[in-house]
């Protein structure tokens, strides 16, 4: 295997390697990004992949990001003359994989674009030009020669709607764009060392892939059928081979923990309208969160019987404003007719707007829902500008809000369930008082904590327990800062009133909370006993909380003289 790299002033590089016979990937390295569409915060960059596979035909599947336009068309041309390109598979329409598709085509007019139905609807949209096109589906194959028969898989939702797998029947490599990746640069091609990834890898599933948990599933159902995969080939990080069956064996168990949830919430969003697609997957994430399944569906192409039979199951709707003209307008506002049609009291409905330009109101959307005996989820979200990150804290903090509303009654009947001496026992267990407050960007968050301990003398180090449906879990992934404030015995009471309270979503936390800024950027409680400035370095999974162990950078103790506050509990099976 042979690599070259070549380093740009603004951190961008490009590497390629024989990874098969016949079969070169041309890694685009992104070395510095640290937000990946605003969504969620990246620890160490990214990259976008994309493979030429040469039989008596040649594909390329998927290409790069546009802001690699230059340097990525220079280094495919170093490979190939373009013009020899017979095929490009698109494995999905987003933009930092198709974001060069149209430049591609300029170079190679006669390829064929290859693609699943919606891929090929939204690419006429994007390219605006004449292309020839294959249309494909699960089981269809492609013959470029050679024995390099190309194998497509159905994969929706894996993020987007249109996504699709592609199998090398010959190299056995298994082409998964967005599914089975990660947000991580390196300089390794492959998966070598799974300690350095496996954070990332779960945090990058948790971000996009957990709130289409049973799609997941269904796609690694086909894939189980097409035989020996010696390499999954991601559309971001690096290409899975050493850790293969242990890292897709992750995705298959974490994905079941999440599909058979007892109850189930559906998504209904506008692929390719504004903002749904990245709006519904915040407010879907944030549901997930607490243990609720989701079940996204695409209103533009929404089944009827499909859709009845999803929301007649559902505990929740959550609904995208669908736009109010245009032409999908009515597939839209049919498929919203039918979500009426099926929905049932006492079932809760949340709504969201798209900022796509043309949105159906919400009020009189949110009423005629109200008026079937539906309450509301969350107070509706309203988009007057183009999203940020607030907006998308706002989403998935409304997400988890529904989701608690959900398993509020699980959660009481389980409390009840516990052994009475039992949890008297365990409510023994005493601890201190804390308050941890983090800033990451525009995002901030704060929680009162008594589960913390220190851990370690070098370096020095302590975990705290983080329940997975509190909103600051998002803020403390490896590799975030944040502040633990300790609290005073004699001066915790309005702090610990103020934190305990619940704050609705997008709230600001400090409001009224006298505060400084620590050097890490996170804020200072003012009346604390003392401060300790943080960073994750790792997380461990148990069941309804996440484990996390920080080493302290920095700290200072306000009055020397003062004691912690003790937190003494009763009974052990809830706060």
């Amino acid at each position: 295997m042979v690599a070259t790299a070549e380093r740009t002033e603004k951190l961008l590089t490009m590497q390629t390697a024989q990874i098969a016979p016949d079969t070169t990937t041309i890694r685009s390295l992104d070395w510095d990004r640290d937000r990946f569409d605003i969504e969620f915060g990246l620890q160490n960059g990214t990259t976008y992949n994309s493979f030429i596979i040469r039989g008596e035909k040649t594909a390329l599947v998927d290409t790069s990001h546009e802001k690699f336009r230059q340097l990525y068309l220079d280094t495919l041309k170093g490979e190939i003359d373009p013009a020899t390109i017979d095929y490009i598979v698109i494995s999905h329409t987003e933009p930092d994989h198709s974001g060069l598709v149209k430049d591609v085509l300029e170079l190679a007019p006669n390829a064929t674009i290859v693609g699943a139905k919606v891929a090929i609807a939204f690419l006429e949209n994007l390219v605006h030009r004449p292309f020839e096109r294959l249309q494909v589906k699960s089981g269809e194959t492609l013959d470029l020669g050679n024995g390099h028969i190309l194998e497509f898989v159905n994969a929706p939702n894996l993020h987007w709607p249109d996504t699709i797998f592609t199998y090398d029947q010959k190299t056995q490599i298994l082409f998964t764009c967005d599914a089975f990746g990660m947000h991580y640069c390196s300089d390794a091609t492959y998966d070598e060392d799974l300690k350095s990834i496996e954070a990332d890898f779960r945090f990058y599933y948790e971000c996009l892939m957990a709130p289409n948990a049973r799609s997941v599933l269904g796609a690694m159902k086909r894939m189980d059928k097409l035989g020996t995969i010696e390499q999954v080939a991601t559309g971001h990080g690096p290409l899975l081979k050493h850790n293969l069956m242990e890292l897709t064996g992750r995705y298959r168990a974490w994905s079941e923990a999440k599909a058979t949830a007892e109850t189930t919430a559906a998504v209904f969003y506008v692929s390719d309208y504004g903002y749904s697609d990245r709006l519904s997957q915040a407010i879907a994430r944030g549901i997930t969160k607490t243990g609720v399944a989701v079940d996204m569906m695409d209103l533009k192409s929404a089944d009827p019987q499909e859709v009845n039979e999803l929301v007649s199951h559902a505990a929740a709707i959550v609904l995208a404003t669908p736009p109010a003209s245009g032409y999908f307008s009515d597939q839209a506002q049919a498929a919203v007719n039918t979500v009426l049609a099926a929905a049932k009291d006492k079932q809760a409905i949340g709504i969201f707007e798209c900022y796509g330009g043309d949105d159906e109101p919400i009020d009189p959307l949110l009423n005629r829902f109200m008026n079937l005996g539906l309450k509301q989820g969350f107070p509706s979200i309203r988009v007057k500008d183009t999203p940020n990150e607030q907006t998308y804290q706002l989403c998935e903090e409304s997400g988890t809000d529904l989701g608690q509303l959900l398993t509020q009654r699980a959660k009481t009947k389980k409390i009840k369930a516990i052994d009475n001496e039992l949890e008297k026992a365990l409510g023994r267990i005493s601890s201190g008082l804390y308050i941890i407050t983090a800033q990451k960007g525009e995002l901030n968050g704060a929680m009162l904590a008594s589960w913390v301990s220190q851990a370690s003398f070098e370096p020095l180090g302590f975990t705290v327990a983080v329940a997975k449906d509190r909103a600051i879990e998002s803020l403390m992934q490896v590799g975030d800062r944040f502040v633990l404030n300790i609290l005073e015995e004699s001066n915790y009471q309005a702090l610990m009133k103020h934190f305990l309270k619940r704050f609705p979503p997008g709230a600001d936390r400090f409001a009224g909370v006298k505060t400084r800024t620590a050097e890490n950027g996170s804020p200072i409680l003012a009346d604390a006993l003392a401060y300790l400035e943080c960073e994750v370095s790792s997380r461990m999974e148990c069941s309804d909380h996440w484990i996390v162990y920080s080493k302290v950078d920095a700290g200072k103790v306000s009055n020397p003289d003062a004691l912690t506050a003790v937190h003494h509990r009763k009974i052990g099976n809830y706060y």
